[in-house]
This record gives C-alpha cells, sequence and structure tokens, in this order.
C-alpha cells in the first residue's frame, strides 16, 4: 500500500491562522471531489474558524477518563476504518492522554499515513524540538507539548502561515484570538512584539532549511551536478598567504551586490597534514569572514582545484574568487596552477581571478626538509651500500660453483632491502647498481667481465636491479610517511590542548605563554608590542627602545625581536618572541597558531578592562541625566503651585474666606508633600552617584508594595486596576525606590489617560526577572519618539505644558537602573502606552 502524503502548516505563534488555512484549503479540495474528513480539529472558541468547519464531515471523536476527568482525543481507529482521501487532524505536537494507542498525535498521524490517507496537519515553531530550549529562553514559558523535527521534515509539504508581531497584537486586540478577558494577560507576556519577531525569524529560518533540504535532495535524486543559481552562494578561497584579506573583501562586495547573497570562505589543507597556510593569517581572515556575515569552512584534499570544485559544487556555489597565483613565470612554465586548472573544470561556476600585491611574487617561507631519515641512519645506510657489497661478494666467492645466479641474486637483494631500510631510497639504489656491477663480474659467466652471453641472466640482473629501486622508493616513502604521521599527530596534539586550554577559560596571555614555552622547550617567551610613539624604522627590529613587553614567562625576557631566536609576526604592531634555539618549520607553523590565540587573548582582556572603566562613568551619566531631569521638571512645578499658595494667603488686599483659605493651605501642603519627596529622591541619587549610599535591596512581595503605591496617588487611586498574582516571586529591589517609580508612572498614566478610563498594572515572572507593566489607553506616542521619551526638558512637540509623556520620566529610569533593573516603553495594542519596569528576582528564589 503506498503511504498517504503528509501536508504540515506550520506557524510562528499562535493565532497566526493555521487551522484557519487548513480548513479553507479543505473546502476547496471537498469543493473539487476529493474525499475529505475531519479527524480532529480544535476551533478554540474562535467564530470565524468555526464557520469553515460547518457541512464537512466530522470523525466523531474518541471519549477517555483519566484521573476522573473525561477528555477527547484523535479516533485513530476511526479514521483509517472510514478510509478518506484527506484527514484533516489539527495539533501535530498534542501529548495524548494516557492510557491512548499512542503517546503523541505525531504517532497516530504516522500509522493514518500507513493506511494510505493523505494528512493534512499544523503546528507552531516553539514546539518542534530543536528549537524548544531557544523559544522557552526567549518567551520564558517552557513549552512541554513537542515534535520531533525529523517528522516535520519527512512532509511532504510545509507551509509557513505567516502574520507580522503588529497585526497579530491587533488581532488578539480585537477579541479574534482568545476571551476579552485573557487578552491583556497575554499582550504583557508572551505576545510581546520581541517574542513574536523572533518566533517569526526561527520559523522563517526553519523553513528556509526545509527548503534547502528538499533542493538538495531533488538534486540528488535525479543526478544534476550542475549549479542552479536559485540563491547567490560565493566561495572565496583562502591559502592562508597575507593576500587573503584582500580577497575576502572582494568577495564581500561581490556578495553585497545581490541581497540574500552567502558568502563562504575555504582553506584547503593538504592530505600530509604538514603544508598549510599562516595560521595566524587564517585567524585574521578568519575573523574577518565572520565580520562580514560569512561563514570559514576548512577541507582536507590532495588536489586543491578539485577539492575547491568539490565544496563548491556541493554548496551549490554560483561563484568562486581566487587570487592570482604567487608563483614566478618560470615556475608556472612546468604547471598550470591552480587557479588556471580550477578555471578548466569549473563548468557552471562564475570564477574570479583577483590580482593582488602578492602576485608573481613566489612564495615565501621557511624551506621544509623533505629528508625521511635521520642523518645518522643515512650514514649507516651508505656505510653498507659501499662496504657491505664487497663483503657480500667475498663471503659467496667461494660457493661460486655450489650457489646458482638466482641464489646470489637473492642474497644480494636482501643486502639491498636492508641498506634501504636502514638509511632510505639512495644508498639502497647505489647498492643495487654496485650489486648489479659485482654479480656481472664475480658470478655472471663469462667471470672477470663485464659481459653476458646468456640473456636469461640479463634479464635477472636487470629485474634485481629494478626489484630492488622499487622496494627502496617504496620503504623511504613508507619512512617518509611515518614520520609526517608522527608529525601530524604531535601537532594535533599541540592544537588540541590548545584547544581545550581556550575552552576551559585558561586564555590569559601568561598562561598561554608558559604552555608555549613547556611544549617547544623554549627557556623564555615574550610578547611584544610596539610603543605607539616609536617610528617605524628598518633598524626598529634591534632597538629595545622601539618595543615593550605585553607578558612573558621564563627567564630573561627579549627586549626586541632582534635579540630572539625565534620571532612570529602576528601583526604590524605585535611580534612573539621566543629563546631557547630556532625552531624547525613544522613547530614553527604550530607556535604560530599559538601566537595567533596568545594575540586574541590579549584584545579580549584589553576590551574587558575598558569595559570595567566605562562602567562607572556610565552609570554617573545616567545619575546626572536623571537627576537633571527631576530638577527640570518636577522640581520646579510644586515649588510655584506652593510659593503661589502662599504669597495668596499673604496677600491683605484680599479678604479671603474659611473656605478658600482652607483651599490655598491644601494646595500649598500638597505642593510641599510633592516637594518633599522630590528632594527626598534627589539626595538618595546624589548619595548614589557619589558612592557614599548604597540602594537597600531587599527581597519584595510585589502584592504588597503595589497597593501601597497605588494609596500614595490619593485621589488618583480610584482609576488604577491592579493584576497582581500572589504566585509570583519575590524580586530585588529597594522598597521606597520602588514605591517612587511606581507612583511616578502610575500618575503620569493617569494624567494621559481619557476621562473615565482605568490604569492597569500587571506583573509577569520571565525567567530569572519579573515584568511590571503599567498600561494606557492614552494617546501615546510614535515609535520613533521611544528613544527620546526619557530626554530631559521632552515633551515630545507638545504645545502647552501640561501634556506630552516626559515628566518624571528620566527620574524613574534612574531610580529603576540604580536597582539593577530597566525601564522601557511600548505600544498598547489598539492605542495608548505601556511602561515595562523589569526588575530581577530574589536570589534565593532564582537558586532554589
Amino acid at each position: 500500500m503506498t503511504r498517504g502524503r503528509l501536508r504540515v502548516y506550520l506557524g510562528a505563534a499562535p493565532g497566526v491562522g493555521k487551522t484557519y488555512a487548513m480548513l479553507g484549503e479543505a473546502r476547496r479540495a471537498s469543493e473539487r471531489g476529493r474525499d475529505v474528513v475531519v479527524g480532529f480539529v480544535e476551533t478554540h472558541g474562535r467564530a470565524r474558524t468555526a464557520a469553515l468547519l460547518e457541512g464537512m464531515e466530522v470523525i466523531p471523536r474518541k471519549t477517555m477518563t483519566h484521573r476522573g476527568a473525561a477528555f477527547t482525543e484523535l479516533d485513530t481507529e476511526a479514521v483509517i476504518a472510514r478510509h478518506p482521501k484527506v484527514a484533516l487532524i489539527d495539533e501535530l505536537a498534542h501529548t495524548n492522554v494516557p492510557g491512548s494507542r499512542n503517546v503523541k498525535r505525531w504517532q497516530d498521524v504516522d500509522e493514518i499515513l500507513d493506511a494510505g490517507i493523505d494528512v493534512v496537519s499544523t503546528v507552531n515553531i516553539q514546539h518542534l524540538e530543536s528549537v524548544n530550549d531557544v523559544v522557552e529562553e526567549i518567551t520564558g514559558v517552557p513549552q512541554r507539548e513537542t515534535v520531533p523535527d525529523e517528522v516535520v521534515r519527512r512532509a511532504d509539504q510545509v507551509e509557513l502561515v505567516d502574520m507580522s508581531p503588529e497585526a497579530l497584537r491587533r488581532r488578539m486586540a480585537h477579541g479574534n484570538v482568545y476571551a476579552p478577558e485573557k487578552v491583556n494577560a497575554a499582550l504583557a507576556n508572551y505576545f510581546r512584539i520581541g517574542n513574536l519577531t523572533a518566533l517569526r525569524e526561527l520559523a522563517l529560518l526553519w523553513v528556509v532549511g526545509k527548503v534547502d533540504d528538499q533542493l538538495d535532495r531533488y538534486r540528488a535524486e535525479h543526478g544534476i551536478a550542475t549549479t542552479w543559481e536559485a540563491r547567490e552562494r560565493v566561495v572565496v578561497a583562502l591559502t592562508g598567504g597575507p593576500e587573503g584579506d584582500t580577497l575576502v573583501r572582494r568577495a564581500a562586495r561581490i556578495a553585497a551586490r545581490s541581497k540574500g547573497t552567502d558568502l563562504l570562505a575555504v582553506h584547503v589543507t593538504s592530505a600530509d597534514g604538514l603544508a598549510g597556510g599562516d595560521p595566524a593569517n587564517l585567524a585574521r581572515q578568519r575573523t574577518l569572514v565572520e565580520n562580514m556575515g560569512g561563514t570559514y569552512h576548512q577541507v582536507v584534499g590532495h588536489n586543491i582545484p578539485r577539492a575547491l570544485l568539490d565544496f563548491a559544487r556541493g554548496v551549490n556555489a554560483t561563484q568562486l574568487v581566487l587570487g592570482a597565483s604567487r608563483r614566478g613565470r618560470f615556475a608556472q612554465l612546468f604547471s598550470r596552477g591552480v587557479g588556471v586548472e580550477t578555471i578548466a573544470r569549473s563548468g557552471s561556476i562564475d570564477v574570479h581571478m583577483i590580482t593582488h600585491a602578492e602576485a608573481k611574487k613566489g612564495r615565501r617561507g621557511p624551506a621544509r626538509s623533505h629528508a625521511a631519515l635521520t642523518g645518522t641512519r643515512r650514514l649507516i645506510g651508505w656505510l653498507l651500500a659501499m662496504a657491505g657489497m664487497p663483503l657480500l661478494t667475498a663471503v659467496l666467492s667461494p660457493f661460486r660453483d655450489v650457489l646458482s645466479l638466482p641464489s646470489e641474486i637473492l642474497f644480494f637483494l636482501c643486502l639491498t632491502i636492508g641498506v634501504a631500510l636502514v638509511g632510505g631510497m639512495w644508498p639502497a639504489i647505489t647498492a643495487a647498481i654496485g650489486g648489479s656491477l659485482l654479480l656481472n663480474w664475480y658470478f655472471t659467466p663469462p667471470i672477470g667481465e663485464f659481459t653476458i652471453h646468456d640473456p636469461e641472466n640479463l634479464f635477472a640482473l636487470v629485474v634485481f636491479v629494478l626489484v630492488a629501486a622499487a622496494v627502496s622508493t617504496i620503504v623511504d616513502i613508507a619512512a617518509r610517511r611515518t614520520r609526517e604521521a608522527a608529525r601530524a599527530g604531535a601537532d594535533a596534539e599541540l592544537l588540541s590542548t590548545l584547544a581545550g586550554h581556550v575552552l576551559r577559560g585558561q586564555a590569559a596571555v601568561p598562561s598561554l605563554l608558559e604552555r608555549m614555552r613547556e611544549m617547544f622547550g623554549l627557556t623564555s617567551v615574550t610578547l611584544l608590542e610596539r610603543r605607539s610613539e616609536a617610528a617605524r624604522t628598518p633598524n626598529d627590529q634591534s632597538d629595545p627602545g622601539a618595543w615593550r613587553i605585553v607578558a612573558t614567562s621564563g627567564g630573561a625576557p627579549s627586549t626586541c625581536p632582534g635579540q630572539a631566536d625565534t620571532d612570529v609576526v602576528i601583526d604590524e604592531d605585535m611580534i612573539l618572541a621566543a629563546e631557547g634555539g630556532p625552531l624547525d618549520a613544522a613547530d614553527r607553523t604550530v607556535l604560530e597558531a599559538f601566537a595567533a590565540e596568545a594575540a586574541v587573548a590579549l584584545r579580549q582582556e584589553r576590551l574587558q578592562e575598558a569595559a570595567e572603566q566605562a562602567r562607572p562613568l556610565a552609570e554617573a551619566d545616567r545619575m546626572r541625566t536623571a537627576l537633571l531631569a527631576a530638577v527640570s521638571h518636577d522640581l520646579r512645578t510644586p515649588l510655584a503651585s506652593a510659593k503661589a499658595a502662599v504669597e495668596s494667603l499673604g496677600n491683605t488686599d484680599v479678604a479671603w474666606s474659611d473656605h478658600d483659605r482652607a483651599e490655598l493651605i491644601a494646595t500649598a501642603e500638597e505642593s510641599l508633600d510633592k516637594l518633599d519627596r522630590l528632594v527626598a529622591n534627589l539626595l538618595d541619587m546624589s548619595r548614589l552617584q557619589a558612592g557614599v549610599l548604597g540602594v537597600t535591596s531587599q527581597p519584595l512581595a510585589l502584592e504588597e508594595i503595589v497597593p501601597r503605591a497605588i494609596d500614595d496617588l490619593g485621589p488618583l487611586r480610584d482609576r488604577i486596576e491592579a493584576d497582581i498574582s500572589i504566585e509570583l516571586p519575590e524580586i530585588l529591589a529597594d522598597p521606597a525606590l520602588l514605591e517612587r517609580v511606581l507612583v511616578n508612572l502610575m500618575s503620569n498614566a493617569v494624567r494621559y489617560s481619557p476621562p473615565g478610563e482605568t490604569v492597569l498594572i500587571t506583573a509577569s515572572w520571565h525567567g530569572e526577572h519579573i515584568e511590571i507593566r503599567v498600561i494606557d489607553r492614552g494617546p501615546g506616542i510614535p515609535p520613533e519618539a521611544h528613544g527620546r521619551v526619557f530626554q530631559p526638558f521632552q515633551r515630545l512637540g507638545d504645545r502647552d505644558n501640561h501634556s506630552g509623556v516626559g515628566l518624571g520620566l528620566a527620574l524613574a529610569r534612574g531610580l529603576t537602573e540604580a536597582m539593577g533593573g530597566t525601564l522601557v516603553p511600548e505600544e498598547t495594542p489598539g492605542e495608548g502606552l505601556t511602561m515595562i519596569v523589569t526588575l530581577p528576582i530574589s536570589t534565593r528564589v532564582a537558586t532554589a
């Protein structure tokens, strides 16, 4: 039986219209005559969704009892027994009631597909297993119902149901998703713009990966090796030479010409494990590629052009960027080079040959020794070849009449192989040639002449020379490969040690230098940096005054590069100087990798130090901003009111009635109370800025602090509606400062809300923080003005001095940040402004 086809509607969030789209497709298919039934569809009380179900055949649900409660589930057996052409099954990630046939609904769907029935289903991005932890980190809401990604990836079709965050929030505010009593809580928690934007991006990226998989699978199934330019991908080949920076920047400019183009950098490492580029250059170029939004890759291959093109075709690249050859003209006469060879084999991939400053200058760098054996072994091999052959001839001569020529040849061949094993190829070939001459003179008739009468003897001697030469070559290659493998293993062990050193967080520069000194047996390792005031001269390498020691390990440090036995150039202003004898080329390559990591560690330390130095200045600046805002706005108003009331009372020209006098006294008293609170705030902030008074942070229960703040509003308290759950954890804050912040925000919200409208204050738990939201339905402010709302003297263009949203907000933000929190504005769906205070939860709760 042919397995059914699965179609999945993937949504970024609840309410985007997945079920509605599924039902719409089903009705259209039914009108075309297809046999469609509803296996399980959840309308969530949405009228428009329920309307689409009218007139459709619905398979009755199965009722199950669990812990005394009745639940309805998908009846898999009934759907299979009905055997329609298409079955609609909502909520693919749903967990069935215990005791059901399967634990998860996607397993039910799998059985229905095996029965040959097509299925249309729905799932949200937050329910996919691979992004479940990311979604929880973003939203603060754990998702317990998940579906393996592979289940959705196996679907024949995946269609994204998309909606902008603003549109979804408007839809919710109009009551099209949740019941009215749940809307405010949903908008304040899960359905925030930031959450919805992040979920939307996750959904889009997941679908892009699915599309790429489908395209790759189609190309593989149909044997398509040519490049399809569905999307531009630019690959830049890096050799590890200094020209790589130029190539990366040129490739980035090529990629920037088309929107959505991918940039990939690839370095081909020789299969012997020794040939490769400068690690410092590759590290710098990798950082450059990643800073430009690209990715770095490394492949191993014997044939560089073939490895490059295999990689490019594997990633469906459309363009390949290569650097002009660094080889000289003479070298190019004997080999076409990587560039020409790549162009000849590129096919549909466009190849760009980029000229650079290093072109045709030849390859520079220390030459590598290609000797496979040590000098002592080669010397012994030459001695065996020169003395062993005559000695063997002397031993075999008395038995000339007893032994046949083939037997004598075998003795000489054994000695030749022994020379090859000890001394390598050239001593063995010399021994083979000398042995053939001795065999000819002493053992091949006619004896004593370099002539051979019997062609069979001539053939035997020729075969002897060829076999001896072949065996000698093979032995030499094996010895060379053994040495290369040992060297590569040692290098790999060193580099893995370096990687583990970094991963364990031990990337401090002195620690790295000490590791270098120990691993290479050096007496001292010093990181030198050119002094900023030192001029660059031809002799500055030997001038200690031009350099300063950044870090050192071991004995007496080198004070300039010229004093070191080995120096590794990291960049124009930084050099690693090592003493303790010169290093060979292979050791130097690994040392360059350590040097590049030491430079990165040094830059990280300096950035951290700069950040630590800047933090107090930033805090002081925020305090000063809040202080100025309070003085310029909130201090002047109550002072002017109190002064006017007192002056009026002191005016003897007016006969005040007792009622008028009481009103003036009340006005002065109210203004002076406000002034007293503001002065207290300013004094606290001044002490905080001066560092003489710390914030008294302590665990607080919001259900206790919010009512006190509402009471401080006086007559305005009747326009405040609080929705604070008693299940929220305690927060860590200063009770007096937090109360002042809330009073300020709520009074502003009431002041700019329409008459009769209430201001809602809610709180929700997100990870290690609590968010307090003050929501009003006033005129709000445009999104582009959110960044200016906390600036001093800011009323956002209001003509009168009694409107706007700038009064006191700078002070509120300063107090919030002093407690380790944040204060940000957000649009209220429909109309209005929401001020969000974020504060950490108490440590004893967070660690519980």
